[in-house]
């Protein structure tokens, strides 16, 4: 079972949301026998990571988004609200729960998510092809190396260190902590909380007296967590939400469902960039001109949800915008307004956000403090105290518990872990140049050289491509890293390393990845054949790749090999050719951002049954 026999081995490091997704893609898309390892460091993250483990997510955690948008399937809109109202085991779930009747536009709690996924990836393994195995892997990757078969992969385990073999790596190692320079002196105090979704940060909040006094570092979504825990359990000491920004998230309306609109491009915005504050009047204007165009012309749409729909047609446009802006101004901008664009890009259901407004519109205990931390140190009571500069004055804030939300890493030149330090000094791995957010990458999330060349046969998934996401989709905010992009991403890589695989020379010295650019069309895909044979073939592929159904892939494999039949025989090597044009033609369709997921589904009429298989 190594890279070099008839099972080449795919290691996927990371078992969180990203890299659990892409695992159960490859289950599903992989024909030929292929071992998937599964690795995560934290047993208690496998199948979650930090936003979805149980221990760090109590039942009043929601997630951010509608239920309906949590299906791990893009082309299956309601795979996860389904699996909530019927297949979850609620055995030992709180009465506020076990009897709730799961909808699409409403809320759901976060820790669900592991169970979903647990089975999801199970049901996966269970249906994949012949010779398809999983293996789950507990171990820290510390190092890769690559070698004329592929890469070894360095995991450090309890017992020592260890090398795997592998074909190809796949990254999804997740969101990386930031250092906090304004609390050095007290990440190890008992009444400072490094990592609020924790199971000792969250027993450090439930554990607070009533009439505590509580700073929050952070005004947007993991800020509201912590508040609303506290509020829920009747908390009535001071909780000051402290923003740099002071921007707050809004709620969406109930009934509330994801739409997409068509909007003409701001034109304005692909004019040269001739100074930072002229850009910012030009984004202005177009913006304002954009927000009442909707308001206008969509007058159904409420007014809560306006500027997310700007900021969703306007994606496509922004590739072409960003590029006439100099990398250091682009960088400069994306840190100043990053959260005002992930607020305007996205809300949050009205069960986290109402009981925030709530308390803060009856002058209840929380209040938005805007200014920038500069220091948190410990008092002569054993208490804290949190320097705070706003634009008058430097306050400091006495608290009985100081909560810093997640604080993430973008800049992996900064990431403190072994792995990324050998990465980069290897030169695997290249800091993404325009942005300073993620990793360089090409259009199929393979990792670059300093060179611009794929490094090998090493591809990522989720943060790790936020700076991607951004210049070459479009997708700002909080949409440059979250499920949605994840959905998308898994899809891809799935699709490119199965692919790999299979077009790779039988011969096993020479089970390393072969690069098919030259092969495709300018944006790496193959050009689509013209005809109803091809796209007749494309569909087919579709309906397999979304397919969880062992038997029900087979038939329309054999389907599409017959249909393939005549252009070249299955044991020519064009016939696998051909048959990657068809693939990737099919990711392309499946991974569509131009429309919802529930128009996708219709647009390219998935079924799960059998009924089309006739025809």
């Amino acid at each position: 079972m190594t890279r070099t026999g008839t099972r080449p081995r795919v290691v996927v490091v990371g078992a969180g949301l990203a890299g659990t997704a892409t695992a159960i893609r490859m289950l599903r898309f992989a024909r030929r026998p292929v071992e998937i390892v599964l690795l995560e460091r934290r047993a208690d993250y496998r199948s979650a990571g930090v936003a979805y483990h149980r221990d760090g997510n109590p039942w009043d955690y929601v997630f951010n988004i509608q239920a309906g948008r949590m299906s791990v399937f893009r082309e299956d809109v309601l795979d996860f609200v389904h699996w909530a109202n019927s297949e979850a085991d609620r055995a030992d779930w709180p009465p506020q729960w076990a009897d709730h009747e799961f909808t699409e536009p409403g809320p759901a709690p976060r820790r669900i998510f592991q169970d979903y996924l647990e089975q999801r990836l199970v049901e996966a393994a269970r249906e994949a092809a012949p010779g398809v195995l999983l293996t789950e892997t507990d171990g820290d990757a510390i190092d890769l190396e690559l070698t004329s078969g592929g890469v070894d992969l360095t995991i450090r385990q309890q017992n020592g260190e260890r090398v795997f073999p592998a074909a190809h790596v796949v990254l999804a190692t997740g969101l990386e902590p930031k250092e906090l320079p304004f609390a050095t002196d007290v990440l190890e105090h008992p009444r400072f909380v490094r990592h609020p979704y924790s199971a000792d940060g969250v027993a450090r909040l439930e554990a607070l007296p009533p009439e505590a006094e509580v700073v929050v570092v952070g005004s947007v979504l993991s800020a509201y967590d912590s508040a609303g825990l506290l509020l829920r359990q009747g908390h009535t000491g001071a909780i000051s939400l402290v923003s740099r920004t002071g921007t707050m998230f809004r709620s969406y309306p109930g009934g509330h469902e994801h739409g997409v609109v068509e909007l003409s491009c701001p034109s304005s915005l692909l004019e040269p960039f001739r100074g930072r504050e002229e850009f910012l009047d030009r984004v202005r204007a177009e913006w304002t001109a954009a927000c009442a165009t909707v308001t206008r012309e969509f007058p159904d749409i409420a007014p809560e949800v306006v500027a997310e729909r700007v900021a969703k047609a306007w994606e496509p446009h922004l590739p072409a915008a960003m590029d006439r802006i100099p990398s250091a101004e682009l960088r400069s901008l994306l840190d100043e307004f990053g959260t005002l664009i992930a607020a305007l890009r996205v809300a949050a259901v009205q069960y986290t956000i109402e009981v925030i407004e709530q308390s803060m519109r009856s002058g209840g205990p929380v209040r938005l403090l805007v200014g920038a931390v500069q220091a948190v140190n410990p008092a002569g009571s054993g208490r804290l105290e949190v320097t705070v500069a706003t634009a008058d004055e430097k306050l400091v804030v006495p608290a009985d518990l100081v909560v810093s939300n997640f604080g993430r890493e973008t800049d992996y030149r900064r990431v403190d872990g072994p792995l990324w330090r050998n990465l980069l000094r290897r030169g695997l791995a290249t800091p993404h140049g325009r942005t300073g957010r993620g990793l360089d990458v090409d259009h199929r999330g393979v990792l670059l050289a300093p060179s611009g060349r794929p490094s090998g046969p090493l591809s990522a998934v989720g943060p790790l491509r936020e700076g991607d996401e951004i210049v070459r989709n479009g997708r700002t905010g909080a949409f440059a890293f979250n499920l949605a992009a994840i959905k998308n991403h898994s899809i891809a890589v799935a699709a490119h390393v199965v692919e790999q695989l299979e077009l790779a020379d039988p011969a096993p010295e020479l089970w390393h990845v072969r690069d098919l650019a030259e092969s495709g069309a300018s944006d790496g895909t193959f050009e689509e054949a013209p005809g109803a044979a091809f796209e007749h073939a494309v569909s087919l592929e579709v309906r397999r790749m979304a397919t969880g159904a062992r038997d029900l892939r087979e038939r329309l494999d054999a389907r599409l090999d017959a249909l393939l039949g005549p252009l070249a025989t299955p044991d020519d090597p064009e016939h696998r050719r051909l048959r990657a044009a068809v693939t990737r033609s099919a990711v392309r369709r499946l991974t569509d951002v131009s429309m919802t997921p529930r128009q996708l589904r219709r647009h390219l009429g998935i079924t799960d049954t059998y009924e089309d298989m006739e025809d």
